[in-house]
């Protein structure tokens, strides 16, 4: 019932990193149930754009069993991104450094930001909702 009274221009749907945490799914599992969350939002508020994150970083370095995970995941869903109603947007460069470490002064348990990594993400998301929003007032 949570979108029975509610009627937003976007959604920004961030999700998919606690399949990779403790049970460490499939990718192509974690994909396919975003995927059915994708056609739900769809389904329900069909006006309204979604802006799809790419899920964060984990793990410090680039080759950590987490972060293989997440980076499956990503390579899936960026596809569920059709351009207009569903927008992709690669968030998880903004919080690396240049070799691809996760710092931990962003992400102390490389996995939840710190004030700075927040700030980051906001950074890197406020254009896109400004267009979305943007582009459903005008229609």
């Amino acid at each position: 019932g949570e979108l029975e009274n509610v009627n937003p221009k976007a959604f920004v749907l961030m999700i998919g990193t606690n399949n990779t945490g403790h049970r460490q799914d499939d990718p192509e599992q974690t994909a396919e149930g975003i995927k059915l969350i994708l056609e739900l939002l769809q389904d329900r508020k069909p006006d309204a754009k979604i802006l799809l994150l790419s899920v964060f970083p984990r793990d410090e370095k680039p080759d950590g069993k987490l972060r293989l995970i997440n980076n499956g995941i990503n390579e899936r869903i960026k596809g569920f991104a059709d351009g207009d109603k569903v927008q992709w947007l690669d968030v998880s460069p903004v919080f690396l450094n240049e070799e691809g470490i996760l710092p931990k002064e962003i992400m102390p348990d490389f996995l939840h930001p710190q004030v700075a990594g927040y700030e980051m993400w906001a950074k890197a998301i406020e254009s896109k909702i400004a267009a979305l929003t943007k582009t459903a007032e005008v229609k």
